[in-house]
């Protein structure tokens, strides 16, 4: 485990009782647990050959674009539908209630190209599965997925077995 553990508040029955809700606003808002998460993040992708860091809205762009930074790649934002200016190729898929659908500009990613995804959090894995599905339809190949904490009772993990996936923190529960 990373030490960004001890920066992550867990606040109980948020949104609703019997969840915990893993807080990673503390770890940004510290300036000894954002380096630690980022360095810790960054490190996920040694040895990984890869072209471009795409992050998902909003906590993946807070991940991502450093990581992209530190690392020399450039940066790949896959947001809310309506919210990119150029043409966009776009995903929906399901949420526990209802659903929702991201978009990536159609020519940010290019043929071949290896793809890093990063988010805050791995949970079902709706979103980041949605996220790659976009950068495979353009033709880019997702090379690995990076997390800070994943939920491992949510099975986000096995619903994206096909992919290669790393997390800094793990818990049980929801």
């Amino acid at each position: 485990m990373s030490d960004v553990e001890k920066y992550i508040k867990s606040i109980p029955d948020f949104p609703q009782p019997g969840i915990i809700f893993r807080d990673v606003t503390s770890v940004i808002e510290d300036p000894k647990g954002l380096q630690i998460a980022i360095d810790d993040m960054s490190a996920m992708l040694d040895g990984v050959d890869y072209d471009v860091i795409a992050g998902a809205e909003s906590r993946g762009f807070i991940f991502g674009a450093p990581i992209a930074y530190k690392n020399g790649k450039g940066f790949v934002l896959v947001r809310k539908k309506g919210k990119l200016p150029r043409e966009t190729v776009e995903m929906s898929y399901d949420l526990e209630y209802g659903s929702a659908t991201i978009e990536m500009h159609k020519d940010s990613i290019k043929p071949g190209q290896k793809v890093v995804l990063v988010d805050d959090l791995i949970a079902t894995g709706g979103t980041i599965e949605a996220a790659a599905k976009l950068v495979e339809k353009l033709g880019g190949v997702v090379v690995k997925m990076i997390f800070l904490i994943e939920l491992t009772d949510l099975k986000g993990r096995e619903r994206l077995s096909k992919y290669d996936i790393d997390s800094l923190v793990k818990f049980d529960g929801e």
